[in-house]
């Protein structure tokens, strides 16, 4: 153990540390660039997240409920990692439409409600009390563990103190949502990295000090620790959500995130360094309990194995260490927590009694200003007081984890309407009052009062209220076997969310809430939050003047009116309240008071807008016509693009075919110009020589007769195709038996086959099927696929197989040969007139074969296609109907569907 005087000096000792960094970082705060507004410090005040639930509470999650501690972290992450978007866009407005708190960002997004803000408000006192009380908590137990100490009430009094006092000096100098807490958010990027070090210090002595290795700890884990039965069911899930809602939702965690942003480009580093932070104060959470149920004596409590497992083993500076790191912990979230309360409580509750002040012209330069302060500083101390009353009257024996989750359950009811007001335009103020309040009611009602024991008798939680057995807080209509935390947040949350969207669909907005509806969700798309041009305001200059001197004080207003002046060319004079000035000077009141209090000021000051209903509903109507005819531009964008690039394919096509016509030209000139030659090398000689013997004549005018055959069935091929694509005369159709076809056009190239050593197969599975078409095409048109199959094959061994099968009242006859087949950049032209595949090279032909193959089969209502398997090879593939005396029914094997 450790003394109480030591324990005491240490803890001041920090925190003088922190009252140095937060005085030092205030004064150096005006000063651009710098480590102080760098990305690093920005991120590492997001882990004001990691409080002494995360810090002692889940290593002790985890020895009672094994992986379940693994949630506090996931949500976070995937929140960081999958949701960067969502919190840029919150970012985003939260800069624009200079947002102090979350109560000021829902009331402002539908239509700057005065009534939503304070329920928003509410809602997060009473979810933060038990998150105060939490920390306080682990003050006093962390003391009395490490000390001896018993009844240690004193010091969590003092810690409270201590605590209001530091946040008072540090974050209640200013009203203005321009001036960050640079101070504050020093001290807090420094508590991260102190308990990152002792968590990790305690992690790293647990499983090299204690177990002896990694391997070795692990080897003491029960098995139950790791259950995936009992770990991943509704609660570990439901947790998960609720953790991911948090960093959205918490009132602390929107402060740092938001509100204290200096530049959004720094959620480009937090987006994967949060993550990382998760992960490495996450690390050794496991070992830790682990070593904690091992080694320490049954009965421990396990949310103190951070600091027990030290002492036990005599390593008393490391227990030091741990000490202040939970210290550090809760210390960073009630500083920023009560800072973030006591904008929304003196923003949302105070601000509207001073408004009456103000316009009743009671009020003085700066006194507004100094009234908020006064109540900020109140509300601080307040605060403090209430979670020091919870953690009196809260059960003494739940674990801290619960305690946080409560506050997690409430804070989630923020949700439906934060992400509904930030992405969808028809969430209406109605929906969000009515979802907010039935959800923050069901949550107190199921899960927050019965964490109290002294609130709800054993009898009305055992048998509901006046005994209606259905409202019992934790089991509503007879759900009595559902976990507590499970059952209050889908009870709250489901409720909620259905308030929300129904009442939002079935109410109207009022013209302010639709305006400032289209503003929020398409705040990457307008002109951020100035007003639009259709808005006509007007006042006295010297009114507005008097309004804002007495909301920011003399000097502040002056410098404010001096710069707007100076931008219309002024010089020495007010600037002229138009429409421009005035929605200016309403945003900087917002960074004070508001944006709820801030447009109640500034309407009551120039005594109300002079737009009618109609001109206002029009400014939302003209934005949304404006997007949707941005969006129908980026659409013919994409159409004239995906023509564009149809128009390079075909220009890409006819330049192929333009080189296959000038091939096909230099082929048939070739193909002319060699028999024309021998033709008429053999005529002269048999004009010029008379000595040529009877034998040498027949010889040479067998050549000549030969090469004029040759030039026939060339001009026969030409002539076939322009027939046939011309549509001339029709072929004559019969029924044919198609294995006889198929023989005869076998026999035809046996000559080929013979000479070409090349194996032809035949599997008939449509035995005695009979076709419509023209035989003597028919077998032209397989000759033709038979012997480029031949011609072309290239295989050591060149087999050819024919195939017949039926289906859908056709025939199908696929020839394949083990070369490969074509591919399918040469299938797009295969077909046209002069086109010859890659295997072609060397072989003579005119590449009108195909062509006048695939016409023939039109001409008999068949095709003639390329089919391609799915190892890429391909085959050529005929298809005839049946005739009408013979249809089997089964589908065709094989293939995919033809490359044309």
């Amino acid at each position: 153990m450790l003394s109480q005087d030591l324990l005491l000096t240490v803890a001041l000792g920090y925190v003088v540390l922190l009252f140095v960094v937060a005085f030092s970082a205030d004064r150096q705060g005006l000063r651009r660039g710098g480590l102080l507004h760098s990305p690093l410090v920005y991120t590492l005040s997001l882990s004001v997240y990691c409080t002494a639930w995360t810090f002692y509470g889940a290593v002790g999650l985890a020895a009672r409920s094994g992986l379940e501690f693994a949630t506090i972290y996931i949500g976070p992450t995937l929140v960081f990692i999958g949701w960067w978007w969502t919190l840029r866009k919150l970012v985003r407005i939260g800069r624009v439409h200079r947002i102090t708190s979350i109560a000021d960002l829902v009331s402002s997004r539908y239509g700057k409600s005065p009534t939503l803000a304070v329920i928003v408000t509410v809602i997060a006192v009473i979810a933060t009390t038990p998150y105060i009380a939490l920390q306080l908590r682990s003050i006093v137990t962390s003391f009395e563990a490490i000390s001896g100490a018993e009844h240690a009430t004193r010091t969590a009094f003092w810690a409270a103190c201590g605590l209001a006092a530091f946040t008072i000096l540090f974050g209640t100098r200013s009203i203005s949502a321009n001036e960050r807490h640079h101070g504050v958010v020093a001290a807090i990027a420094l508590e991260a990295v102190t308990k990152l070090i002792a968590l990790i210090a305690v992690g790293v002595f647990a499983v090299w000090g204690v177990a002896g290795g990694i391997g070795a700890v692990f080897d003491r884990m029960p098995a139950e620790m790791v259950d995936p039965d009992t770990a991943f069911g509704p609660r570990w899930f439901t947790m998960t959500i609720l953790a991911g809602a948090a960093i959205l939702c918490l009132p602390r965690q929107f402060h740092v995130t938001v509100v204290e942003n200096t530049d959004e480009r720094h959620l480009v580093t937090a987006s994967w360094m949060f993550p990382l932070y998760m992960l490495l104060i996450s690390l050794f959470v496991l070992p830790i309990a682990i070593a904690g149920l091992a080694w320490l004596p049954p009965g421990s409590d396990p949310d103190l194995f951070v600091i027990q497992l030290p002492l036990y083993f005599e390593q008393q500076e490391l227990a030091l260490l741990a000490f202040i790191g939970g210290f550090s912990s809760a210390t960073s979230m009630v500083i920023v927590a009560s800072i973030a309360l006591s904008i929304m409580v003196s923003n949302h509750i105070v601000a509207p009694i001073a408004l009456n002040k103000v316009l009743a012209g009671r009020a003085a330069s700066g006194d507004v200003r100094e009234l908020l302060l006064t109540w900020r500083r109140v509300t601080i101390a307040g605060l403090l007081a209430l979670g020091f009353l919870y953690l009196s009257v809260a059960d003494e024996e739940a674990a801290l984890a619960a305690m946080g989750l409560t506050a997690f359950v409430g804070v989630a009811q923020f949700l439906p309407a934060m992400l509904g007001g930030i992405f969808w335009r028809g969430a209406t103020r109605l929906g969000a009052i009515a979802g907010l309040s039935a959800g923050g009611l069901i949550w107190l009602y199921t899960l927050y009062l019965p964490a109290i024991g002294s609130v709800f008798p054993p009898q009305v939680l055992a048998q509901g209220p006046f005994g209606v057995a259905a409202l019992r807080p934790q089991a509503l209509l007879g759900l009595a076997d559902t976990d507590p935390l499970v059952h209050a947040t889908v009870w709250s949350l489901g409720v909620n969310t259905l308030l929300f969207l129904f009442l939002s669909m079935a109410s109207g907005t009022r013209p302010l809430e639709r305006l400032q509806g289209v503003l929020f969700v398409e705040v990457f798309r307008g002109a951020g939050g100035e007003t639009p041009r259709f808005v006509r305001r007007e006042a006295a200059s010297e009114d507005l003047f008097i309004l804002a001197q007495r909301i920011l004080g003399t000097e502040p207003a002056r410098r404010l009116f001096d710069g707007m002046a100076r931008e219309q060319g002024l010089v020495d004079a007010l600037p002229a309240a138009d429409d421009a000035m005035i929605a200016r000077l309403e945003r900087e009141l917002a960074g004070s008071v508001g944006g709820a209090s801030a447009h109640a000021m500034v309407m009551r000051a120039i005594g109300g807008e002079v737009t009618s209903l109609t001109e206002l509903i029009d400014i939302a109507d003209e934005t949304q016509r404006l997007i949707e005819t941005s969006a129908r531009l980026a659409d013919k964008t994409d159409e004239l693009e995906a023509t564009a690039n149809e128009l390079r394919r075909a220009n890409d096509r006819l330049r192929r075919l333009d080189r296959q016509k000038d091939d096909f030209l230099s082929q048939v000139s070739h193909e002319l110009r060699t028999p024309m030659t021998s033709i008429r090398s053999f005529a002269e000689i048999l004009m010029a020589e008379d000595s040529l013997s009877h034998a040498e004549r027949d010889r040479f005018t067998g050549i000549i007769h030969a090469e004029c055959l040759r030039l026939t069935r060339l001009l026969d091929e030409i002539l076939d195709i322009s027939r046939l694509e011309a549509g001339g005369r029709p072929l004559a159709i019969a029924p044919v038996a198609a294995r006889t076809v198929v023989d005869s056009a076998i026999y035809g190239v046996a000559g080929l086959a013979f000479e070409r050593g090349v194996r032809t197969d035949v599997v008939d599975e449509a035995e005695g099927a009979v076709v419509a078409a023209n035989a003597d095409r028919l077998v032209q048109v397989l000759i033709n696929l038979l012997s480029n199959a031949m011609k072309y094959n290239t295989a050591p061994e060149p087999r050819i197989t024919v195939t017949m099968h039926a289906g859908s009242g056709r025939l199908f006859v696929d020839v394949s040969d083990n070369g490969g087949g074509v591919t399918r950049e040469e299938a797009e032209d295969i077909f046209a007139k002069f086109a010859r595949g890659r295997r072609a090279e060397g072989v003579g032909g005119a590449g009108l074969g195909l062509a006048i193959s695939r016409a023939m089969m039109a001409g008999m209502a068949g095709t003639l296609t390329v089919v391609f398997r799915t190892n890429g090879t391909s085959f050529f593939r005929v298809a005839l109907p049946l005739a009408m005396e013979q249809r089997p029914a089964s589908a065709p094997p094989g293939g995919t569907q033809a490359a044309e």
